[in-house]
């Protein structure tokens, strides 16, 4: 079976997932990790591959920028596709001073100004939060491979180039960083009943007004790259 956006047959993506909002970044993590690599998805370059990393089935995506794309993708691979986990590995903006680039922040939460989980029909805001069992994994996950982390809640926005500095008002409530896509995929894997988590790798900082190129986000953020792999490992 397809979808209007995955052109994959039923069967060939695994039932645990990692996602990339760059495809290219998913290319790379299926180039340099995985094992017998058959690509299943390019429809709109959003590449998808399915492999074994250490003996373990997995499937590794692009979901692209901004919640609407990553719930399009989250929505058929949970739907459709009979997949259970989804591992978003992203990259995110530092809001507390200390928070350093390359350090690793694993979202418990997600804030958000976004208003897409409004269509769920709750009488009420819907406060999205990770799988516990996939979050305490990357933190163990983190401690033995000696990364630096940070567990907490992130922002979801549907902003990338605000000008208002509102990120200020977040940053006073303790968020850690922003992001793009993770409310959605904590959102509608709670609606379906699956397991997500979001692991994030600093690539700017609002604090100290510091960021990288697109080429160290595509292919140099490998920490949590190892992190989401080793948790795949363990499933």
């Amino acid at each position: 079976m397809a979808t209007p956006h995955i052109e994959a047959k039923l069967g060939e993506i695994a039932e645990t997932v990692i996602m990339a909002g760059d495809p290219l970044r998913a290319k790379f993590m299926a180039d340099t990790y995985l094992q017998d690599v058959k690509q299943f998805n390019a429809v709109r370059n959003m590449y998808g591959f399915t492999g074994t990393y250490k003996g373990k089935r997995v499937s590794i995506m692009g979901h692209g920028m901004g919640i609407p794309s990553m719930a399009i993708y989250v929505c058929e691979l949970y739907k459709f596709y009979g997949v259970q986990t989804i591992i978003r590995t992203g990259t995110a903006g530092a809001m507390q001073a200390g928070i350093k680039i390359g350090d690793i922040v694993i979202a418990e939460g997600a804030c958000t100004d976004s208003h897409y989980l409004d269509s769920m029909g709750l009488p009420g805001a819907f406060a999205p939060i990770a799988s516990y069992d996939l979050m305490i994994k990357a933190v163990s996950k983190c401690e033995a491979l000696g990364y630096k982390h940070y567990v907490g809640n992130v922002f979801s926005s549907d902003v990338f180039y605000d000008e208002s500095a509102s990120w200020k008002t977040w940053q006073k409530m303790g968020v850690l960083a922003k992001e793009m896509e993770t409310s959605a995929l904590y959102g509608i894997a709670a609606r379906e009943g699956k397991r997500a988590l979001t692991i994030l790798t600093i690539s700017d900082s609002m604090v100290d007004n510091v960021e990288t190129t697109a080429e160290e986000r595509q292919t140099g953020f490998t920490h949590m790259m190892d992190v989401a792999l080793g948790i795949v490992s363990e499933l």
